[in-house]
């Protein structure tokens, strides 16, 4: 490896950066280092890195706002994101704002190596998935599930597919609503015409309309040329929003406009244009809910929600684990060009029996670190996260005592339950009810946290 390759490394805490400097310097990298998110940024502006790799909990920024910065600035630059195992959502959350990967704390070496020299690979970034994808002749391979909801599932995508009406994807993150709206698509009448996908969560209330609708050269600080929208990109096809929870009221105001009137105008430009666009909308929100405490416009929910799709959580459908668990093999060895065709009967019993709170994408970035770390054709559990493993013997151990004293378990459960109840009433109380915020505290997504409200009868 050249040391031409010059790596910039964001932790807080001195000793690990220095560790990890030391040990990428031996392996023939070129390293700086910054202490907080903001020295970082100040870095980047003055050198150029072909990577970097930053920890999550940082001052004043943290990881996620971090990557959102580079990602804007910088967006050929792989960032790796370091976290712990429990922040998986986090984890997750940071390759939908442009992550290349993440790596579990405590740090495994070869794996870290690994990863960062397949980010550094010249066509690494090219080859990712684009977030928009805008191709006319996408196709991908559909997995159907034998399981009842998912069966049910595929039925009502095959039904509402043909024709021309809105769909409101619900369903819990990660569990595939853009797999789901692509399948809409490619079995649509407009097939053969773009499909293309937002990250309204990503959606700041400035560049939402820009981003939507385009904007003229000159049309504010910035705008050095004209630029197309995405409605407009969309054009004859699909418009996938994704987590449409998240936009600002101001624009969900513009949204509903366009949708009624099927024209855009863009920032600065006074000529209407027309466009003939389906939407497909997804959250992990209810939010017939949130509509009813002024979150989300009324008229926009029963605008794009002409037709409603359940998308079933993994643990709703772990029957069907393996067929997934199969496909991602397969697909992570094509792209990491390795053989690796299995897992051991070890990890298939750990996977059946793990809570997937990430869902399809947490199997899928699991299955993808193991086939880079594994030198045979089977995954065994060496090859998981160590904080993963050492959840799954907590919760084996959790399942032998609970086995052998069931009187303990039902008071165990009891104590458990009052302590979860009175956390999030305690995390309501603290940010006035506002739910959003209360499940961003409780390291929950919102529709958990709603379920939770309702199961233990919480006042909210």
């Amino acid at each position: 490896m050249s040391n031409s390759k010059k790596l910039l490394i964001v932790d807080d805490d001195p000793s690990f950066n220095q560790m990890l400097c030391n040990y990428l310097l031996r392996n023939d990298f070129e390293v700086e280092s910054a202490h907080s998110a903001q020295s970082a940024l100040t870095l980047l502006e003055k050198h150029t890195f072909s990577l970097v790799l930053t920890d999550f909990r940082l001052p004043n920024m943290n990881g996620l706002e971090l990557i959102e910065r580079i990602k804007k600035d910088q967006p050929d630059t792989p960032v790796i994101l370091i976290t712990n195992y429990s922040d998986i959502r986090t984890a997750v959350q940071s390759i939908k704002l442009g992550a290349f990967e993440f790596v579990n704390k405590p740090i495994n070496p070869d794996e870290l190596l690994k990863t960062i020299e397949k980010a550094l690979e010249p066509a690494a970034e090219k080859n990712k998935q684009s977030k928009l994808e805008t191709s006319p002749n996408f196709q991908e391979k559909y997995i159907i599930g034998k399981n009842p909801l998912s069966l049910a599932l595929w039925q009502q995508v095959n039904l509402v597919a043909p024709t021309k009406m809105s769909v409101l994807i619900m369903g819990e993150s990660g569990t595939g609503k853009e797999y789901v709206a692509k399948k809409i698509h490619n079995s649509s009448k407009r097939s053969k015409q773009p499909f293309v996908a937002i990250d309204c969560g990503v959606l700041s209330k400035e560049l939402a309309a820009s981003e939507f609708f385009g904007h003229e050269k000159g049309a504010f600080t910035g705008a050095l040329a004209d630029r197309k929208g995405q409605f407009e990109l969309a054009n004859g096809g699909t418009l996938f929003l994704d987590e449409i929870g998240n936009l600002p009221h101001d624009v969900q105001k513009q949204l509903l406009r366009t949708l009624q009137e099927k024209v855009i105008r863009k920032i600065g430009g006074g000529k209407e244009i027309e466009v003939d666009v389906r939407i497909i909308a997804a959250t992990n929100e209810n939010l017939s809910e949130n509509t009813q405490q002024e979150g989300f416009r009324n008229d926009l929910f029963h605008r794009i929600n002409e037709f409603e799709i359940y998308v079933p959580s993994l643990n709703e459908r772990i029957d069907d684990l393996k067929e997934y668990l199969d496909a991602f093999l397969q697909a992570a060895s094509e792209e990491l060009d390795k053989e690796v065709t299995q897992v051991s009967e070890a990890v298939l019993e750990i996977f059946q029996n793990y809570e997937w709170p990430g869902n399809l994408r947490e199997l899928k970035n699991i299955v993808k670190r193991a086939v880079l770390l594994a030198d045979t054709s089977t995954i065994d559990v060496q090859h998981l996260p160590v904080g993963f493993n050492q959840k799954q013997e907590f919760k084996s151990e959790t399942t032998k005592v609970i086995n052998s004293h069931q009187q303990f378990s039902l008071d165990l459960k009891e104590i458990q339950e009052t302590q979860e109840k009175e956390s999030i009433k305690q995390a309501l109380i603290q940010h006035k009810y506002n739910k959003s915020k209360a499940a961003e505290a409780l390291n929950i997504d919102r529709t958990t946290l709603y379920k939770k409200i309702k199961s233990y009868n919480i006042d909210s």
